[in-house]
């Protein structure tokens, strides 16, 4: 009896370790991650304060759709390997919170520049420079102009999952006319962002 409960208590957690293996293989399996000849599709929202370097008292929301291509395999040594990734953002939703007004505006980023570094398991950082312009109904900031540029630099990592990717980052992004209205003090922001995707192999 004792035999025949030791051995039933076996098989149960023999079965019940080989379930966690072929789940824990078949999510592996499914991740998609950053590779040559890949595409990211990503919907993404953040928001952030100012800092120092411009003008001050302001936030800032922005949300938007990127599509990027994995242009290259693995290169470089050491902790810089990885992947170049050129993407583009659309953002059909932007508001600056000023102590005058609230500002509501559109942008478009034609210029990303991504650094996807080497995954550890479900980990893939990345690294970003970004170049875009904003639209506004209202001058930003105050008194200047209504359109912008925005140059920005991004830290941030990939949460690979079987269906979709969470990303989590932390972007700094300078809003500045670039002299087309005069004063131009800018606005400098600090900035989290957060987004789900996706990332499609390419070709086989």
């Amino acid at each position: 009896m004792r035999s025949s409960l030791f051995t039933s208590n076996l098989s149960a957690r023999s079965l019940f370790a080989a379930a966690i293996l072929v789940m824990a293989s078949a999510f592996c399996v499914a991740q998609a991650a950053p590779e040559q000849g890949g595409h990211e599709v990503e919907i993404w929202a953040g928001g952030g304060h100012s800092v120092a370097g411009g003008r001050g008292n302001t936030g800032a929301f922005n949300a938007g759709l990127r599509y990027g291509w994995v242009i290259t395999g693995l290169h470089l040594p050491g902790f810089l390997r990885g992947r170049f990734e050129y993407a583009v953002d659309a953002v059909p939703v932007f508001l600056v919170f000023q102590p005058a007004n609230t500002a509501y505006g559109v942008g478009f980023d034609p210029l990303g520049l991504k650094w996807n570094f080497q995954r550890h398991g479900r980990i893939s950082p990345y690294l970003e420079l970004t170049g875009g312009t904003l639209f506004t109904d209202h001058s930003v900031p105050t008194g200047t102009n209504t359109v912008n540029f925005t140059d920005q630099a991004a830290l941030g990592m990939h949460i690979l999952g079987p269906r979709h990717n969470i990303s989590l980052e932390l972007r700094y992004m300078h809003i500045s006319n670039a002299g087309l209205a005069t004063p131009n003090p800018g606005v400098n922001t600090v900035q989290v962002r957060v987004g789900v995707g996706r990332f499609f192999r390419g070709p086989r």
